[in-house]
């Protein structure tokens, strides 16, 4: 019986294990989903089911989770209808889809499906919790003094998760903005060999709508082509 620690093990410690994020930065409100109970629940169900291994998988780095997504259900790119529907776990989180979601879960079908997307590639963010300014979302890097005072935090929280099992060879990085700022921290800390960039799902889903498929395309020619 192997009993090495696993994937999912080493996720699950760090997610549920974040704490309320307490510097006050500017007019941001943060918002953290691991505080929940049902959040939790959903976390460990999740990583248990896709991650129970010791596999190394190529991560797919987005900005900071939405506040309909993986700001509500601990699960980057992943609103409770998804959560439900794709990955076949149980929440009362309500219907709300959200648009990056969406456009990740066609990816996801088009591939292969959950059991075979997450057996090569993990989700995440650089920074783990949502940010909200005036009732919106909001990214880490609207505000070039948010951006800064974050960076540290954004260090720890790649650095942690890598060490869940993460290829070094090459990581995708979604968003040009998002991409400029990693590439930086990489650099320096050399996290990855190598970045890929990616256009964000949500830039697609809300300026690009009618070009999806040419997007779901170059998408799924990356994740093939390693």
């Amino acid at each position: 019986m192997n009993n090495s620690v696993t994937f999912a093990d080493k996720a699950i410690k760090y997610f549920t294990g974040l704490k309320n994020y307490c510097k006050e930065i500017e007019n941001v409100q943060i918002i953290n989903p691991y505080k929940s109970q049902e959040v939790r629940r959903i976390v460990r169900e999740f990583f248990k089911k896709f991650f129970n291994d010791d596999n190394e998988r190529i991560f797919i780095i987005g900005i900071n989770p939405g506040r309909f997504g993986g700001g509500l259900t601990g699960i980057t790119f992943t609103d409770p209808v998804a959560l439900r529907e794709s990955c076949g776990i149980k929440n009362n989180l309500g219907n709300r889809r959200e648009l990056s979601s969406r456009f990740f879960y066609t990816l996801i079908d088009f591939y292969g499906g959950t059991e075979k997307f997450y057996s090569r590639f993990f989700l995440t963010a650089l920074f783990p919790f949502a940010l909200i300014c005036n009732g919106k979302n909001y990214n880490y890097y609207d505000s070039k003094s948010l951006a800064e005072n974050l960076r540290n935090d954004i260090y720890l929280n790649i650095k942690k998760q890598i060490s869940f099992g993460a290829r070094n060879d090459l990581a995708i990085v979604l968003g040009k903005k998002n991409a400029e700022y990693f590439s930086q921290l990489n650099n320096k800390h050399n996290f990855f060999k190598k970045i890929i960039v990616l256009e964000h799902p949500r830039y697609i889903m809300q300026y690009k709508l009618k070009h999806q498929s040419t997007y779901l395309t170059k998408y799924l020619s990356s994740l093939n082509n390693y």
